[in-house]
């Protein structure tokens, strides 16, 4: 089904044409008649499926007619990337339109927001926490909200936000237009959708959870000690360009991207550690090209929309099989191909189980050819690829290194430079207290 067949206003036609967007996706087709009259939707809509213009010409088709000055629509995401991802599509699909958005998220400045909230931007784009924030200091007013939607819920759950989107949702008027979606349905979010959703039409309910069906998957099977060194030899082979890997935690994928780029391939890390600034720099680079890897945490799984991504890799197998259908959802989106590739250690067999019980399928099985199973794990970093300009060397991070002082000699009395005292003692039992930043403590990123 064309976007022209749908009830749009001509202008927002146009940014669809101008995103290159010809023929709707089934979730898109499902949804847009529905929100477009004002119906409360609960949608089930996987990773990579177009939900994000699914709900967004919704609001700007609101929203075109109404004068500025007052916020009319809330969308609430989990992280800041895909806070940004959805902002981005507004700014472009409503390009030829005067609404306006703004994001609201940690890990920056408040000034920027606090000027868009008074002003009365009339799309904010928020993670909870900010957002409870500015509303605690009387910045943010919601209760002219006409439009409120619930983007990947179920990573809220999983994150901890619940808590907070109640409190919001506190704010905001009884009466009004709900869009949920969520990839998958435990039941908290299904009694949370109870309480935000009034006679709703469901969406792909009745369906199962699964990846993309244009995404090839297979495992490959490798002792632990041998896995950076087996990533290597995939990644070195001409069949595998630009690259999504995931680890487990923010440490390895620290370690991982510092061991790829001392071998000489182009890649950069995001994780919950990284500034605001760094994540946006690294995932720039990344979709321009001038990295062929990016080293991610499951914060990456949900938000960063790669056009044409062709491969996605676990380096670890995720412990909870949704985990796995949104990292492998990066590529062979838009109804689009790719290829996920996990490598899996005899410890993580189970997992890839409870993966295969989910999807209903066995994943294949593959070794690679010519790639020494048996062998010790010890590499020779060679560079390969010219280092990008004005890209620092990655290095895992660590608290700043200080200057060596001398030796003190045994029994004697410590050097110091002059005027400096050295500091005394922390008695047993004391707390360290970190100074008190901007906004409210939140659950960690992951």
């Amino acid at each position: 089904m064309r976007f022209t067949q749908f009830p749009l206003d001509p202008a927002l036609v146009r940014g669809t044409n101008d995103l290159g967007f010809a023929e709707a996706t089934p979730v898109q087709e499902a949804t847009l008649p529905l929100a477009l009259a004002g119906r409360d939707v609960l949608a089930a809509a996987m990773t990579g499926s177009g939900k994000t213009a699914a709900f967004a010409l919704p609001i700007l088709q609101r929203l075109m007619g109404l004068p500025p000055g007052v916020t009319r629509a809330l969308v609430l995401t989990p992280t800041r990337e895909l806070a940004a991802q959805v902002h981005q599509h507004l700014t472009l699909l409503g390009r030829h339109t005067s609404v306006k958005a703004a994001t609201i998220f940690g890990g920056v400045g408040p000034a920027p927001q606090v000027r868009a909230l008074r002003s009365g931007v009339s799309v904010v784009v928020a993670t909870p926490g900010r957002l409870l924030d500015h509303i605690g200091t009387g910045v943010a007013r919601l209760d002219k909200v006409e439009i409120l939607v619930l983007d990947e819920a179920d990573r809220m759950l999983d994150m901890g936000f619940l808590p907070d989107v109640r409190r919001i949702l506190s704010r905001v008027p009884k009466l009004r237009q709900t869009l949920f979606f969520s990839a998958t349905l435990p039941a908290p979010i299904v009694e949370l959708s109870r309480e935000m959703l009034v006679n709703p039409v469901r969406v792909g309910i009745e369906r199962k959870a699964a990846p993309a069906t244009g995404v090839t998957h297979a495992v490959l099977p490798v002792p632990e000690r041998l896995k950076r060194t087996l990533l290597l030899e995939v990644l070195q082979r001409d069949k595998v360009g630009m690259a999504l890997v995931f680890t487990r935690t923010k440490h390895r994928a620290n370690r991982l991207a510092q061991f790829l780029d001392e071998a000489g391939i182009a890649c950069d890390r995001i994780h919950g550690n990284r500034s605001q600034s760094q994540r946006e720099n690294a995932l720039a680079d990344f979709k321009s090209g001038r990295l062929r890897v990016l080293v991610a945490t499951d914060i990456a799984s949900r938000g960063i929309d790669v056009k044409d991504l062709p491969h996605v890799i676990n380096f670890d197998v995720p412990v909870q099989p949704d985990d796995y259908i949104h990292r492998v959802g990066r590529t062979a989106r838009a109804e689009r191909t790719g290829q996920a590739l996990t490598l899996v250690s005899p410890d993580e067999e189970q997992a890839v189980s409870a993966i295969e019980r989910e999807m209903g399928t066995r994943l294949t099985r593959r070794r690679l050819e010519g790639f020494d199973y048996n062998r010790s794990d010890v590499v020779v970093a060679t560079r390969s690829e010219p280092r990008p300009t004005e890209r620092p060397r990655i290095r895992p991070q660590s608290q700043p290194s200080r200057p060596r002082q001398a030796a003190r000699p045994a029994g004697g009395p410590s050097r110091q430079e002059p005027g400096r005292h050295e500091p005394s003692a922390r008695p047993a039992g004391a707390v360290h207290r970190a100074p008190r930043r901007f906004g409210r403590r939140r659950p960690a990123a992951a």
